[in-house]
């Protein structure tokens, strides 16, 4: 038995079992749904020499974590990805990519194929050309389904099939329509995976699209007390009955119950974040500063990362103690529920809240309340 290097040991509850890591902030769309266009931050992309030490910090890493290549950018879009992929590959991790498809021409989808990637999320939130450019503001849809299925021809060739490929759909009112033939799309591409989210409003124009909307303030029949719940309005008849027999053992739809506390998504996944610059944090939403608007309120999340794996391990960011301190308060989830309260001014930041915790506080965070998915 090969004996683990002590340098390395990590806490088991604390070992990474996913590791998202965003290659660039640069996007060739310009989607209306983007938390980008709350931003005033440098562009960049991530150095293929920050990436290689982080693939060494993995290799070594007892039990290695998941590599998912995505966050707020364009991954497709990085002059290495390719390189990135086939590294992470020797390395020993299971690889996934975000991406919108655009660039997945028949040169890329090859050399991905080449790489080993095991599983390719692409981001399609309209069935028509139309609807697509309604939401992603540009007429790619027909490009994008070309793409996809050369690669589905590819994929039957491959012996293992890879990547398996996962559509991503979020929902919101000028889109919900073309839930069930994007589901259609799904299936003729021979999609394995589907993830369904709600849309989270980073502009206020994009707050007149949300889905959830009153659902968040229902009071519950025992007592009066206000809690997120997910409404029926986001999917229902056709399209929950396509979505349901589709895919019934590999949707990404989580929904809380009446009552249930918050719980954070990345924690359960037992990941962590990094930024195409090697700042590494709790999750993907708070890699960059951002605002959210909801209910005629707006609430604004500064960044929060807990250094730079440029000077970092990742076995030494596993074993600080801001690290293991933080993960305790996202397991007790005592946050003050900002997201359907907006009674004082602590919700306009989440630098506090009324419960007494500090910056971040995640009370008022829709990822924790299953509205916000992500692959």
């Amino acid at each position: 038995m090969e004996k683990e290097n002590p340098s390395l040991s990590v806490a088991h509850s604390d070992r990474l079992a996913k590791l998202y890591i965003e290659p660039t902030n640069r996007c060739n769309l310009d989607c209306r749904t983007c938390m980008r266009h709350g931003w005033e931050e440098a562009l960049g992309f991530m150095e293929f020499s920050l990436f290689e030490k982080i693939m060494t910090d993995l290799h070594s890493f007892p039990g290695m974590p998941d590599v998912f290549l995505g966050g707020f950018g364009e991954p497709l879009g990085h002059p290495r990805i390719v390189d990135m992929v086939a590294l992470a590959k020797m390395s020993g991790a299971k690889v996934e990519l975000i991406s919108n498809g655009i660039l997945l021409d028949d040169g890329m989808a090859d050399r991905l194929v080449a790489a080993g990637l095991d599983h390719l999320w692409v981001s399609i939130d309209g069935a028509s050309p139309q609807s697509y450019a309604d939401v992603r503001l540009g007429d790619h849809l027909p490009q994008i389904l070309a793409n996809l299925e050369r690669l589905r021809e590819k994929r039957r060739l491959n012996p293992g099939k890879k990547p398996e490929l996962g559509i991503s759909f979020v929902a919101m009112k000028r889109n919900i329509a073309d839930l069930p033939a994007v589901l259609d799309l799904a299936q003729k591409l021979e999609a394995s995976h589907f993830s369904l989210s709600n849309v989270e409003s980073y502009t206020e124009d994009m707050e007149k699209e949300v889905l959830y909307g009153q659902v968040l303030f229902e009071a519950l029949p025992e007592g009066g007390c206000i809690m997120p719940r997910f409404g029926p309005l986001v999917i229902k008849g056709e399209a929950l009955e396509k979505v349901s027999a589709l895919f019934p053992d590999s949707l990404s739809f989580t929904t809380l119950a009446p009552g249930q506390d918050g719980q954070c998504p990345f924690l359960q996944r037992r990941s962590a974040s990094v930024r195409w610059d090697g700042r590494i944090g709790p999750c993907l939403p708070l890699l960059h500063g951002h605002t959210v608007f909801l209910n005629g309120h707006s609430r604004t999340w500064p960044e929060f990362h807990f250094g730079s794996l440029r000077e970092l391990s990742l076995a030494d960011f596993c074993n600080s103690e801001a690290w293991r301190d933080f993960r305790r308060k996202l397991e007790e989830f005592s946050f003050a529920p900002c997201s359907t309260c907006n009674s004082c001014d602590l919700p306009d930041i989440n630098n506090e809240d009324c419960f007494g915790n500090v910056h971040p506080a995640c009370g008022g965070c829709l990822w924790s309340q299953g509205f916000i998915q992500c692959p």
